[in-house]
C-alpha cells in the first residue's frame, strides 16, 4: 500500500532534483507556473525510479523556448505545434509544454490544438488519473484534480473523464491502459474495461507505428502477461493481433491437448525469467519475447483431429513464422525484428529432436549454422518452451538441452563454429578447378561447406583432394 508520508518526502526530493530546481527557478523568475506531471510524479509517490521529465506550464512555447535557451545545452521545438519545447538542461533531456485543452475529431486522429488557462484543465485531459497529477515547483505543491492518489492507494486504473469520452478521443488510450496495468500491476476500473470492450473498433483509426510503439513498452514490462489477457478478455487484441487470441482452441469431447493460450503466456513468463537468470542486467528483448507469445499462432491453422483422439499440428512452426513475419509486417516493425521473431519461430522445434537421441557432431554444428546471431536466444525460446507438468520429462528436456548447449561450447572452442565456412574460398575453388566465376564455383561452395559442417575441420590439402574428386564425378 502506498505510504503517503514517504511518497511525499519522494515528491520533497523530485523537486530538488537539480534539473527541477533549475527550470524552477527560471520559469519563476519570468512569472511563469511550472510543474512536474505524469509519470514522475506518480512513479516518486509509489517509490519507482523517475525517469523522462515532462513539465507542463502557462508560458507559450515561444516564452518557453526564450525561458530555456540561457540554461540548456541544446534545445528543439520539433512539437512546438503542440506546444512541446524539448531541451538539455544539466545533462538531462526534458520536455516542456504549455497547458493544454485539445481535443481529437474523432476521424483523422489530429488533434485540435487549444491551449489552456489551468493546470487543472490540463490534467483532465490525460489519460488515467494516475498520469493525472503535477508537482507544482518551486513550490512543492502536489496537484491531484481527478484522484490519483486515491487510485493509487487503490491499485486502479480509470480516466480522469468519462472513458468513452476518453478513449473516443484517442483509442490508443486502450492499448495504454493494458500497458499500465503491466508496468504497474493496477486493475482497470470495470467502467473502464467495459468502455475499452465497446470501442475496442474505433483502435482501427490509430496508425500502425503508435500501435507497435504501445505494444514494444508493453513486451518491456516485467509482467507483460498481465496487459495481453487484458488484451485479449476485452477483444482489443483482435484488432491488431488477432493471432493471439485464435491460441485459445476449443476442446471438444473427444479431442483432448494443451490449451495454447496459457501454454504461450507461460512461455512468455518463462523466457522473461530465463531472460533474468542468462543475462542479468540487460535490456528487454523485446523480439524473443515476441517471438515466445507468437510461436504457436501456427497450431490453429496446422490443427488436425487425428483418429484415437490425437490431434496433431504438423508444420506449425513454418506457417507460424509466416505468420509472424506478415503481422509484424502490417505493424511497421523495423525489418531487424521481424526477421528474428519469424527466424525464432520457424527454430523452435529443432531442438526436440536433440531430446529423443544424441545428435551427430554434424547436427549439432547444422543447429549452430541456422541459429546464427540468434542461437542465444534460440536457446532461451526452446527452455522456456517446456510447460510440462510431467516433472520426468521436464528434466529430460532440460538434461537435453544442457548437454547440447555443453557440446556446441565444446566444438566452438575446437572448431570457431560462430564462423563457419569452407576451408577454401570461391577463388581458390576457381584456381583449383580451372574455371571462370559462376554457378559451378557456387555448387563447389556448398559442397564444401556441407563437408564442413559434416565432418568438421580437414585442413586445406584434404578438403582441396575432396573438391577434385567430387569434381571429377561429375562427369
Amino acid at each position: 500500500m502506498l505510504n503517503m508520508a514517504d511518497g511525499l518526502a519522494r515528491l520533497g526530493a523530485l523537486a530538488a532534483d537539480p534539473v527541477v530546481r533549475t527550470l524552477a527557478d527560471a520559469f519563476a523568475a519570468q512569472g511563469f507556473e511550472l510543474a512536474v506531471v505524469g509519470g514522475p510524479v506518480r512513479d516518486a509517490l509509489i517509490g519507482r525510479p523517475t525517469h523522462d521529465l515532462d513539465f507542463t506550464t502557462n508560458a507559450s512555447p515561444d516564452q518557453i523556448l526564450a525561458i530555456v535557451k540561457p540554461i540548456s545545452t541544446a534545445h528543439w521545438d520539433i512539437g512546438r505545434a503542440f506546444g512541446t519545447i524539448g531541451a538539455r538542461v544539466q545533462g538531462e533531456q526534458v520536455e516542456i509544454t504549455t497547458y493544454r485543452a485539445d481535443s481529437y475529431d474523432g476521424v483523422t486522429r489530429k488533434p485540435t490544438v487549444e491551449f489552456g488557462d489551468t493546470i487543472d484543465g490540463d490534467l483532465a485531459r490525460r489519460d488515467f488519473t494516475v498520469n493525472a497529477m503535477a508537482l507544482q515547483v518551486p513550490a512543492v505543491k502536489l496537484v491531484d484534480p481527478t484522484g490519483g492518489v486515491e487510485d493509487l492507494i487503490a491499485g486502479v486504473l480509470r480516466t480522469p473523464a468519462d472513458p468513452k469520452v476518453s478513449f473516443g478521443d484517442d483509442p490508443l488510450r486502450m492499448l495504454r491502459a493494458a500497458r499500465f496495468s503491466a508496468q504497474l500491476g493496477f486493475a482497470i476500473d470495470d467502467g473502464t474495461r467495459d468502455a475499452i470492450a465497446e470501442l475496442r473498433e474505433t483502435l482501427k483509426i490509430v496508425s500502425p507505428e503508435r500501435i507497435q510503439g504501445e505494444l514494444i513498452r508493453l513486451m518491456q514490462t516485467e509482467d507483460p502477461v498481465r496487459g495481453i489477457r487484458v488484451l485479449v478478455d476485452t477483444g482489443l487484441i483482435e484488432e491488431f493481433l488477432p493471432e493471439v487470441s485464435a491460441l485459445r482452441l476449443e476442446v471438444d469431447e473427444h479431442h483432448h491437448h494443451k490449451d495454447v493460450y496459457e501454454h504461450s503466456l507461460t512461455v512468455l513468463q518463462q523466457a522473461i525469467e530465463l531472460e533474468h537468470s542468462r543475462n542479468p542486467g540487460a535490456e528487454p528483448d523485446v523480439a524473443l519475447r515476441i517471438a515466445a507469445l507468437l510461436h504457436d499462432i501456427g497450431k490453429p491453422r496446422t490443427r488436425k483431429l487425428e483418429p484415437g483422439g490425437a490431434v496433431t499440428f504438423h508444420h506449425h512452426d513454418v506457417v507460424g513464422s509466416r505468420m509472424a513475419r506478415k503481422r509484424l509486417q502490417s505493424l511497421r516493425f523495423d525489418g531487424d525484428t521481424t526477421d528474428a521473431v519469424a527466424r525464432l519461430i520457424e527454430l523452435h522445434l529443432r531442438f526436440f529432436g536433440y531430446a529423443e537421441g544424441t545428435w551427430t557432431d554434424s547436427a549439432v554444428r547444422r543447429y549452430v549454422r541456422d541459429a546464427g546471431d540468434l542461437l542465444e536466444r534460440l536457446h532461451i525460446l526452446t527452455r522456456a518452451d517446456v510447460t510440462t507438468r510431467n516433472r520426468r520429462k521436464a528434466t529430460r528436456l532440460a538434461s537435453a538441452y544442457n548437454d547440447i548447449e555443453s557440446r556446441i561450447a565444446a566444438l566452438r572452442e575446437q572448431e570457431e563454429l560462430d564462423a563457419i565456412r569452407p576451408e577454401l574460398d570461391g577463388n581458390q575453388i576457381q584456381e583449383i578447378l580451372g574455371i571462370a566465376p559462376g554457378r559451378e564455383v557456387g555448387e563447389a561452395y556448398r559442397y564444401l561447406l556441407e563437408l564442413r559442417l559434416d565432418e568438421g575441420v580437414l585442413g586445406e590439402d584434404a578438403a582441396e583432394q575432396r573438391l577434385r574428386d567430387w569434381w571429377a564425378s561429375r562427369g
